[in-house]
């Protein structure tokens, strides 16, 4: 099985696949292992999920600062970052994917 591939990476996280598609696109037969899902925790539960909600937060606040104006309100939907995440598979993973 070692000479199947010309490149094997653990993890696939932002680097892990990064590096998988550099090296398919340079040619090389390439193996990527993870345990979990495509993107890691950063794309799928960390960092980019969190930075959707304090931006959702910081929109809300701005929103609420501007107050209303002839009896409108104003408003954002809380709700649209967790609606995005929950329509894709995975979380998000299969746009990484391919699938």
């Amino acid at each position: 099985m070692a000479d199947q591939f010309d490149l094997v990476i653990v993890g696939g996280g932002p680097g892990g696949y990064a590096a998988a598609f550099y090296g398919a696109s340079a040619g090389l037969n390439v193996a990527l292992v993870e345990k979990d899902t495509i993107g890691g925790t950063c794309l799928n539960r960390g960092c980019i999920p969190a930075k959707a909600f304090l931006e959702t937060a910081a929109a809300r606040r701005h929103a609420a600062a501007a107050g209303t104006a002839e009896g409108q309100t104003a408003a954002v939907a809380a709700a649209a970052p967790l609606r995005r995440e929950n329509s894709c598979p995975n979380g998000g993973a299969a746009a990484a994917t391919g699938a």
